[in-house]
């Protein structure tokens, strides 16, 4: 007997409110683990690192099962704003400087192309997740940003990268507001249904042999007879190798690992389909924006003609239309003829942000992996170092890796982390609505 749905979920449902959760194609069954199983490599977590990781480790013919807590694409891989972006947060210049002109050079080249991975994995898979590639367009709120946005889009072109520079009045043309100084559109960029990519991606690796587990919280990890046993509430596996992919919602089962880590809380609210002649003057290509500044706002068109807006948030999971009027206010500020917008959803959770802007990859003990902290860019970044976690499992070496493994340092003062986010939020507010001359917080 299949499940009644109501508004696209199953009863009983552990996921929280949003647009995607009544829009995304259904889930795949992922019953909790019962009873001892055995495995080549687990992964706890159900997120895009883990999903990536298993669907290429099971199409290599490689034992592997996943643990999740809820339902694959429960934490931010079903929750974040949808854009399929480019890259890192740094140039790749810096990221070559960082990390050594060979390493640097295939980390940024893998960052910056890292959507031709997300939508081949859904072309390959035939995964119904409201995909379109339209690009990616960086916007600047402040003369001040411009600088470096045009070397961005300088160092891209000398790297061969599609991407163009658009002038105020070009930019103003694409987004239907004033407010950007300039921006650089990168058509490699794009967007998706994350909830419904994260589905699919479940999907398409159980196809192969995965066990995917949701409900299976993973309580315990121990050595056990030369292996690893993750421990849950009714079972365990026996691996080989253990990959910690929990990202944002880290727990205290490795508590130095959470605290490597600030969970960032980011917000979006959906519209009702907007009118069409709206729709012809907010990024009629279907490209996606982040803009520039102190704090990132981001929005898109989705397949359906709904404005999705979001940004970073107070603490606390909220949900509703109305749950955060702030960012009404902010697409009020960009576009007044949305006065008389319907907005139908609101919802929130948490995004990793590392001090160094960097992902992190760890190798504490033989046998244990984490990879985490995308701050913001874990659509395509997480797909890409899952991976990276498969070609790990399947015997490549740390040197040919494209993040070395590093020390596990915990973030100093972790614990003061919701005082301090939320008031860099408020002094980002700030700066960016004094650069620009526009309040609306």
């Amino acid at each position: 007997m299949r499940a009644r749905r109501v508004k696209g979920r199953p009863v009983g449902s552990t996921l929280p409110a949003s647009l995607y959760a009544d829009t995304a194609r259904p889930a795949v069954p992922t019953p909790p683990l019962a009873g001892e199983t055995r495995a080549q490599t687990v992964l706890i977590g159900g997120g895009f690192t883990a999903l990536s990781a298993a669907l290429h480790l099971a199409e290599a013919g490689h034992a592997v099962a996943v643990l999740e807590t809820h339902e694959p694409g429960w934490g931010a891989s079903g929750r974040n704003g949808g854009q399929v972006n480019p890259g890192l947060k740094t140039l790749p210049s810096e990221v070559e400087r960082h990390f050594g002109p060979e390493r640097g050079a295939r980390l940024a080249e893998a960052a910056w192309t890292a959507p031709d991975l997300v939508f081949d994995l859904i072309a390959r898979h035939g995964i119904d997740c409201a995909a379109l590639r339209g690009g990616t367009v960086r916007a600047a709120t402040a003369d001040s940003q411009i600088r470096a946005l045009r070397q961005l889009a300088e160092e891209c072109t000398a790297r061969g990268g599609d991407v163009a520079w658009l002038n105020e009045a070009e930019t103003a043309a694409r987004t239907g507001t004033a407010h950007y100084r300039a921006a650089l559109l990168d058509r490699r960029g794009g967007q998706v249904n994350p909830l419904g990519l994260a589905r699919g991606m479940a999907e398409a690796a159980m196809a192969h042999g995965a066990a995917i587990h949701g409900g299976s919280r993973a309580l315990s990890v121990r050595r056990d007879g030369g292996r690893w046993r993750v421990g849950t509430r009714h079972g365990a596996v026996l691996a080989d190798r253990v990959v910690f992919a929990t990202n944002g919602y880290a727990d205290r089962l490795w508590n130095r690992l959470r605290r490597t880590v600030v969970p960032v809380t980011s917000a979006i609210i959906a519209s009702a389909p907007l009118p069409p002649e709206a729709r012809a003057r907010i990024l009629a290509s279907r490209e996606v924006l982040y803009e520039l500044g102190e704090i990132t706002t981001y929005y898109r068109i989705d397949d359906a003609g709904r404005l999705l807006i979001g940004g970073r948030s107070t603490l606390g999971e909220r949900d509703g239309p109305d749950a955060f009027p702030f960012l009404r206010r902010q697409a009020l500020a960009l576009w007044p003829f949305l006065r008389d917008v319907r907005w139908t959803h609101g919802w929130n959770g948490h995004v990793a942000v590392t001090m160094d802007h960097y992902p992190h990859w760890h190798e504490p003990l033989p046998g244990i992996i984490a990879c985490l902290g995308y701050n913001g860019r874990g659509v395509a970044m997480a797909t890409v170092l899952g991976r990276e976690v498969a070609r790990r499992a399947l015997g490549a070496g740390t040197e040919d890796l494209l993040l070395p493994p590093g020390p596990i340092r915990s973030i100093p003062f972790h614990d003061a982390w919701p005082l301090g986010v939320t008031a860099k939020v408020l002094q980002g507010r700030v700066v960016d609505a004094l650069a620009r001359r526009v309040f609306f917080f």
